[in-house]
């Protein structure tokens, strides 16, 4: 049997440097830079549903046309067409609008999660079933928007 002794006398701690301060705005910023230039189909929301960044990913895949085009629109004046899972595949009412998850995070101020059916503003382009999961993105503690990830089922 082997008797192994380690020595305490030489651990290196490194030092506690003092966290760095920012503004409030800055993570939001931070968010926005991020998501228009991400691989993945990620949407960004103001507090006031208005379209902060949305990847190009994202607008091929809820058939939103450019990025440019629907920048600094509201989230839902901005082509997004929802349709309900009925064989009609009417459009949302305000009601049902409200509990999508990039709506609901900003409410809730917590993660949502929820399928969406999405009409492309393309005439001839397919429906889209896709996954959404939201996060709240938080400034000085209170909710400043939501950042979505989109799958497509």
């Amino acid at each position: 049997m082997a008797h192994v002794e380690l020595s305490l006398s030489e651990v290196r701690i490194p030092p506690i440097s003092a966290p760095v301060e920012q503004k409030s705005d800055d993570s939001f910023a931070r968010w926005s830079a991020t998501v228009s230039s991400a691989a993945e189909p990620c949407l960004l929301i103001d507090r006031d549903t208005t379209i902060a960044a949305v990847s190009v990913s994202c607008c091929r895949l809820l058939g939103l046309g450019e990025p440019a085009d629907v920048i600094d629109l509201p989230l839902l004046d901005g082509g997004l067409r929802l349709l309900d899972f009925t064989a009609a595949r009417a459009e949302l009412t305000e009601q049902e609008v409200d509990k999508i998850p990039p709506l609901l995070a900003l409410t809730s101020g917590r993660l949502a999660r929820g399928l969406l059916r999405v009409r492309p503003t393309s005439a001839g382009e397919a429906d889209a079933t896709v996954d959404a999961i939201t996060t709240p993105i938080l400034a000085d503690g209170e909710v400043a928007g939501s950042l979505t990830f989109f799958s497509e089922i």
